[in-house]
């Protein structure tokens, strides 16, 4: 189990494209003691959770289309985005190189665990993902 100090280090560092190239802020926070961590970026368009159920080591990012500037029901499949879906339709459309170049941008980053590996390559397909996003102007809908 990872603890909540670097949970949030670790998405913080391995994230903070979303902040760099994409002009998100930290938008949220949220620990419930040991059990469940989210960490939230916002732009005006849409949110993108990071967060882990800590016991049951399961974790996931979501990419949430606002609606007028708020957060869709979750259970919205056109708002609500879930990264293995961006994954599926934009990853295999990738060559090697792009893929590459990405993994360039996260080369000094060192994984200790599990869970570790599992956020960095999240975020390292989230960031193949928006950068396909941005070339086609547009959320996919499922």
């Amino acid at each position: 189990m990872i603890d909540s100090d670097k949970f949030q280090n670790f998405v913080k560092r391995t994230f903070s494209f979303l902040v760099t190239e994409y002009g998100m802020t930290l938008d949220k926070e949220k620990i419930n003691g040991n059990a469940f961590y989210d960490i939230q970026f916002r732009d005006k368009d849409k949110v993108i959770s990071v967060s882990l159920e800590n016991i049951e080591n399961y974790f996931q990012v979501i990419l949430f289309n606002l609606n007028n500037g708020q957060l869709p029901d979750y259970d919205d499949k056109t708002r609500t985005i879930h990264l293995t879906e961006l994954n599926k339709k934009f990853l295999t459309a990738l060559d090697k190189k792009e893929f590459e170049d990405n993994d360039r941008q996260f080369a000094d980053i060192v994984t200790e665990d599990k869970t570790e590996k599992q956020i960095l390559k999240s975020a390292k397909d989230l960031r193949l993902c928006l950068k396909q996003m941005n070339s086609k102007r547009g959320l996919p809908t499922t």
